[in-house]
């Protein structure tokens, strides 16, 4: 049998428990940061609180359909939806795993959940990535800017806020995605874990995960150095006001004595 899985980047995330208070559907598998439903014609949602939702043997219109449901339960909607596509084809006489296509001896629904986990990390990770990169080009033309120019064209103010957001992007991944580790159940099942490392390197995903992680340190070390020389700059004006104001204070010093004569 053939199946088609597909997840998608909704937003910087979703309010589980609130969107399983509204949805009167029973639950397969739960998790703080993660829901997974059973529906029927086998079909199957995967539902994960950092933004993401992956379905399987859905078409477009159920999906449009699901997605309207879900978004009022989204923080921070992305305009541009990032999605990430998987066949999956079961019954094979043995697991092969391909860049668009998986071969699988079994199809139970423990083995399309952790298929379907490995999917939505990967668009996930992609998200992230792309984030990243936006942080490191902004990062490459503050250090062009200190290159060419010998100073740094950013305040204190928007320093701290680019600080802010490297933070919140490292504190998300550190939360929300866990690719180096497998999902308890595939330490309990010899098949379960095969299937979760062979998706694993399908998709890359400790090399993009370590990728991305790579890339917010390079941020994260040019931030420390802007940081430094902006307080060297502070530092260098509050001497110079000192100067001033004993400069000033010395003149009227001066003045009062020529007058007082």
């Amino acid at each position: 049998m053939t199946l088609n899985t597909i997840a998608y980047q909704l937003a910087d995330s979703i309010d589980l428990k609130a969107f399983k208070a509204s949805f009167p559907v029973e639950v397969f598998y739960e998790e703080p940061d993660e829901i997974f439903y059973e529906m029927p014609d086998q079909r199957l949602i995967y539902i994960f609180k950092y933004g993401v939702v992956c379905f399987l043997n859905y078409d477009e219109i159920k999906i449009a359909e699901f997605i309207r449901l879900i978004e009022p339960f989204c923080r921070n909607l992305i305009d541009n939806k990032l999605s990430e596509v998987l066949q999956i084809e079961t019954g094979a006489s043995e697991n092969k795993f391909g860049y668009n296509k998986v071969e699988l001896q079994q199809g139970k629904t423990n083995v399309l959940r952790i298929v379907m986990l490995n999917v939505s990390q990967s668009v996930a990770l992609d998200y992230y990535s792309d984030q990243t990169n936006k942080l490191l080009l902004e990062t490459h033309k503050h250090t062009q800017q200190l290159e060419q120019k010998g100073k740094l064209g950013i305040s204190g103010k928007n320093l701290t806020k680019f600080i802010g957001k490297t933070l919140n992007l490292k504190n998300k991944i550190a939360e929300n995605l866990y690719v180096f580790d497998s999902p308890d159940v595939t330490w309990e099942d010899e098949y379960l874990y095969k299937v979760d490392m062979g998706v694993k390197n399908t998709f890359d995903l400790q090399v993009r995960f370590k990728n991305v992680e790579e890339g917010l340190v390079i941020v994260k070390e040019n931030l420390e150095l802007f940081k430094d020389i902006l307080q060297h700059r502070k530092s260098t004006a509050l001497e110079w006001i000192i100067i001033i104001l004993i400069l000033v204070e010395v003149i009227n010093l001066a003045v009062e004595k020529i007058f007082t004569k």
